[in-house]
């Protein structure tokens, strides 16, 4: 996009945003506060109430009892930045043009021939904390961003510039590991070495800033996103969890994970008993997920404490089967739900914009199509909305061969681009946009995974009835989203 154009969409956006404001309800009582909790790696089996036999999460585990524990949640994207660009957005992300993780930027003269240092959430780009403060909200975000490649610096937006009031982040990983970070940025000004374990920080920096927000303003709400960085690697635990975790353990890295997941947990439930004791906790929703699910053991060399699990579900992170991206989904709302249960329908981080911009009375942007849902029917009334689109996934670096995946009901379908021979691209520039264009769906797996959630039964040929109405689904599906897919021009630069 010419900078002369990326400079009046930039002013037409701010208008539109300052009318949202205009029309924005004044702040209510009824209005609930909300916590986004995105947990980074997490394994679909990683939790107690998702079936592992030895992590304890018990604090999770109530939210789970007490609210919503979805069963069929599903991450934006198979692996890291483009999963939290779907959270921010409510949309694909392969609309904002991030297709897989970002790397942090080299010096400029160290540019590559597919534009990877040039991918960032654009400005603009329409992102959840900006549509609630059109509607009065109080914003703040800690933890893992990752939506970028040039971190702390103007040229490219910030966490600031995506809505939020008060930020405290890393570009990706907390380093050197999650025990004494010393990599996170407080509102544009390095923080140095902090003494703790990274999720035990964040939940910190959230409490602290809620405490002074709501003493400041106690009649606004407000709402937080907490990225924690585990259990990606570099995995580092309390000593005093991997011990409890020795016995039943394979080998002493194996009892880092669990620990580094319990330690989340213990996190979850400090940040809940701030909430009560802050006499908030009842009319503050609280939704917990994973951008992706868990890394593959020893993957690379550093990954050696990837212990994650997926329970029977096929693949894992960076995959198009559901390993990669049905992940545990628990939404908690004392106030508001009022039937709390285990739900089976189909959910999305991408539900989260549409879902909470209806309770905070956040009008939805205009001209921009969202991908997902407002599940406010299910949280209120147990009535689950129609949903008018499957949910559609393209990952163009998959290591499996399907690129291309969908759910839709209790079906799950997969498809390969050109018979596996599409090459694996990590980005896309305007000539791979228009081979992704040209390309041919193939080799097509239909799996009813309401009945084979393992995806082990392919049903292609067997006289599915619906067969061919669902291939056809899917192919309609690819071509509406790669034909709105954006490409990243290094010559526009």
């Amino acid at each position: 996009m010419p900078k002369a154009l990326k400079k009046c969409y930039r002013s037409l956006m701010t208008i539109g945003l300052v009318a949202l404001a205009a029309h924005a309800v004044s702040a209510a009582e009824t209005r609930p506060n909300v916590i986004v909790i995105l947990c980074d790696d997490l394994g679909f089996g990683d939790l107690g109430c998702y079936g592992h036999p030895h992590i304890q999460t018990p604090n999770l585990d109530r939210l789970a009892a007490e609210g919503i524990r979805f069963t069929n949640f599903y991450s934006a994207a198979p692996v890291c930045s483009p999963s939290r660009v779907g959270l921010m957005t409510g949309r694909s992300p392969n609309r904002a043009g991030v297709y897989d993780w970002i790397p942090e930027a080299k010096p400029k003269g160290d540019a590559k021939p597919d534009a990877r240092e040039l991918v960032h959430m654009q400005r603009h780009e329409v992102t959840l904390p900006q549509l609630l403060k059109t509607a009065g909200y109080a914003t703040c975000m800690a933890g893992k961003w990752h939506c970028n490649s040039v971190f702390n610096d103007a040229a490219q937006p910030q966490p600031g510039d995506a809505g939020f009031d008060h930020w405290m982040a890393t570009q990706n990983n907390a380093g050197p590991s999650h025990e004494n970070p010393r990599n996170f940025v407080r509102n544009g000004q390095t923080v140095g070495e902090m003494k703790g374990f990274s999720c035990q920080l964040v939940v910190d920096e959230g409490i602290n800033w809620m405490e002074k927000q709501t003493a400041a303003h106690p009649d606004q709400p407000f709402f937080m996103y907490l990225a924690f960085h585990e259990p990606h690697e570099p995995v580092a635990s309390p000593l005093e969890l991997v011990e409890k975790y020795a016995a039943v353990s394979v080998e002493p890295d194996q009892a880092q994970f669990f620990a580094n997941v319990h330690n989340v947990d213990l996190a979850v439930g400090r940040l809940v008993e701030k909430l009560h004791q802050m006499k908030v906790r009842d009319n503050t929703l609280i939704v917990f997920s994973s951008d992706n699910g868990p890394e593959t053991l020893r993957r690379y060399k550093t990954g050696n404490r990837s212990w994650g699990r997926t329970g029977i579900l096929r693949g894992v992170k960076l995959h198009t089967h559901d390993g990669g991206y049905h992940v545990a989904g628990i939404m908690n709302w004392p106030a508001g739900i009022k039937n709390p249960h285990t739900d089976n329908n189909v959910a999305s981080s991408l539900d989260v914009l549409p879902t909470v911009c209806e309770l905070a009375g956040a009008n939805l942007p205009a001209m921009r199509p969202l991908d997902g849902i407002s599940l406010v029917p299910l949280l209120t009334s147990g009535d689950m909305p129609e949903r008018a689109r499957p949910l559609v996934w393209t990952y163009y670096n998959a290591i499996n061969d399907a690129r291309v995946a969908m759910r839709i009901g209790p079906w799950k379908l997969l498809a390969r681009l050109n018979s596996g021979k599409f090459p694996r691209y990590e980005n896309l520039t305007p000539q791979r946009l228009q081979e992704a264009k040209d390309a041919t769906l193939t080799d097509f797996e239909i799996y009813k995974v309401s009945d084979d959630p393992g995806e082990t039964l392919n049903l292609t040929g067997r006289g599915l009835e619906t067969e061919q109405q669902l291939k056809q689904q899917l192919e309609s599906e690819y071509r509406s989203l790669v034909n709105d897919s954006f490409a990243w021009d290094l010559k526009a630069e």
